[in-house]
Formats: structure tokens, C-alpha cells, sequence
């Protein structure tokens, strides 16, 4: 079960939902997009073409990391001695909760190891923050397809390779409708519990404190119990810390990589080279932690922190 081909069937809906949230800016009183509560950052036609570029490019060029990433959860389900039967209720349940919390180590280990950043700052990239933000997905970054091995313990665990892709499919569905500034906070039970628009606007921000905050895909709880939650509060700016200035889609999908290209041929020590791979992003070679993690925030683009 393929996320990708789901995310194809799921297409209509997303054109619906994306032409529902424009209009509601088209009609809005407030013209300007502002809320004297709430800045809103709106919606640029050019940035909104770039996202469905990127998605369309994605389409070609995203399976070949499947390659990959399939045949691991695949071979890890044959040679498990455990096998769960997807015809019991409870099965499904543990495979979308364990799935949800695969993303949440993924999500994190893309913002906190340079390596998967250097794809998912495609991300984050945006400076707006709407629907067709979710579609902004990088592709064909080589190595990327590693932060997929969360969902092989899955596989381990008897649960069959099938619901395993299905389940992460869930989660990743799950995310389209809450890129949206349209809708405020819910009541505080759901608020609690999951994610909504207002907990994924945080983790879009690029200022402090929103930094690296908010992983979660389904459920906010991984967040609440890992310590990395911060509830929304002041104006979220979103994109990276140092922006890029480019609607280029290639240029877009690889710019991080290229400069961590560039910083590991630099590199003078083999330490240096593992370093600008494996490090947290804004990591140097002649640096202390807090250095380290004073410039990773400080560069979370070009040179930085992987929502």
C-alpha cells in the first residue's frame, strides 16, 4: 500500500479543500489577511505553484526511494517468527498508534540529523502557511530513505508489511487538513490529545520557541510525553530561519543538500565530514554544544535543523 498512490486517489479531495481555503481568504472582510490576535501569512499564488510543482515532481521521481524503504519493512515481515491478523480490531489500532509513533521518531530524527534535513527542509521552506504547503515534499534526496527503518519495528513486531504501509499512509493523510491558519484552536480535550492546525503552526515556526517543537503526526500526546510540546502563544514566522529566496522547484528540493555537499568536501577531519552528516544541523567542527546548537538555529536553512 503505497502513500503515494494514495495521496493520487486522495488528489480531488485535496483540490476541493485547497479551492474551500482560498475562497475563504478571497471573501474574508479582513482583506489584508490580518487578525489583530492572529497574524495570518495568507496565501501566494507563486508559492502555492511552487508546492504543486515540487508534489507533481514528486510523483516521477519519489517511488525510486521506495526501492529502498518498501523492501526493508518487507523482509523484516518474512523473517519475523511474529504474525498478528489484521482481522482483529485491535491490530489496526496498534498499527496506526505504533505507526504514529515511528513518525514522531522520524519526524524528529529529519530536524535533529543533518543527513534527513538536508530533505526535509523542502518542508519547511515555505514562508506561507496554507493546504497546499502539505503537498511541498522533497524527493530523491539520497539517504533520506534511512529515516523509514522506525516503521520496520513495526514489521518485527508481527504487524503485516501491508497495514504497516497503510497505517503510515493514515498518518501522513492525516496532515493535510491541519496546514491551515483558517481554523483556530479546537476544544481543549481534542487540542490535548491530538494534532491540530494550531500545534503544526508552532512546528512551522522558525522563531523561538517554536523551534524544533511539535512532531507529532496523529497524536500531540508524543510530544506532551517527550518534552517537546509548546502550545501556540506569539506570531508564528514561518519558513527557516534564513529564508530562501527562490521559487525554483530543484533549486528548492536541493539546496540543503548541495551545501552539506559543499561542508563535508570542506571538511578537515574525518570527524567533520561525519559530523556534517550525522551532526544536528548548524553543527561545526570547532564548536561547543551550545555553539552548536546556537548556530543550528541561527541557520536552519542553508546551513541548519526536520515537523
Amino acid at each position: 500500500m503505497d502513500p503515494l498512490r494514495i495521496g493520487l486517489y486522495a488528489m480531488p479531495a485535496f483540490f476541493a479543500l485547497m479551492a474551500v481555503e482560498f475562497l475563504s481568504y478571497r471573501f474574508d472582510k479582513n482583506k489584508d489577511g490580518a487578525d489583530a490576535a492572529r497574524p495570518r501569512a495568507g496565501i501566494s499564488w507563486r508559492d502555492s505553484v511552487t508546492n504543486l510543482s515540487i508534489y507533481a515532481l514528486g510523483f516521477v521521481l519519489r517511488p525510486l526511494d521506495k526501492f529502498i524503504a518498501v523492501p526493508m519493512v518487507a523482509i523484516a515481515a518474512s523473517l519475523t517468527p511474529l504474525h498478528l491478523s489484521a482481522s482483529h480490531w485491535w491490530v489496526w489500532v496498534l498499527a496506526i498508534v505504533l505507526a504514529d509513533l515511528a513518525y514522531y521518531l522520524q519526524h524528529r530524527m529529519s530536524h535533529r540529523i543533518r543527513m534527513f534535513w538536508a530533505a526535509h527542509n523542502v518542508h519547511h521552506s515555505s514562508r506561507h502557511f496554507n493546504l497546499s504547503t502539505a503537498l511541498r515534499l522533497s524527493w530523491l534526496i539520497p539517504g533520506s530513505f534511512l529515516a523509514a527503518i522506525g516503521y520496520v519495528g513495526l514489521a518485527l513486531i508481527g504487524i503485516p508489511a501491508w497495514l504497516v504501509f497503510l497505517s503510515q499512509a493514515i498518518v501522513l493523510l492525516y496532515q493535510f487538513p491541519i496546514h491551515t491558519e483558517r481554523i483556530d484552536r479546537l476544544p481543549r480535550a481534542i487540542e490535548y490529545v491530538f494534532n491540530t492546525p494550531s500545534h503544526h503552526r508552532v512546528h512551522h515556526g522558525a522563531n523561538n520557541p517554536y523551534l524544533d517543537k511539535n512532531y507529532a503526526g496523529i497524536f500531540i500526546l508524543w510530544d506532551r510525553m517527550f518534552g517537546t510540546f509548546v502550545a501556540e502563544g506569539e506570531p508564528v514566522r514561518y519558513g527557516l530561519t534564513k529564508n530562501i529566496d527562490t521559487h525554483n522547484p530543484l533549486r528548492v528540493n536541493y539546496h540543503e543538500f548541495a551545501t552539506m555537499v559543499g561542508d563535508v568536501w570542506r571538511a578537515r577531519t574525518w570527524r567533520g565530514r561525519l559530523g556534517h552528516l550525522f551532526g544536528p544541523p548548524g553543527w561545526t567542527e570547532n564548536t561547543d554544544p551550545a555553539t552548536t546548537v546556537e548556530r543550528g538555529e541561527q541557520k536552519r536553512s542553508v546551513q541548519t535543523a526536520m515537523s
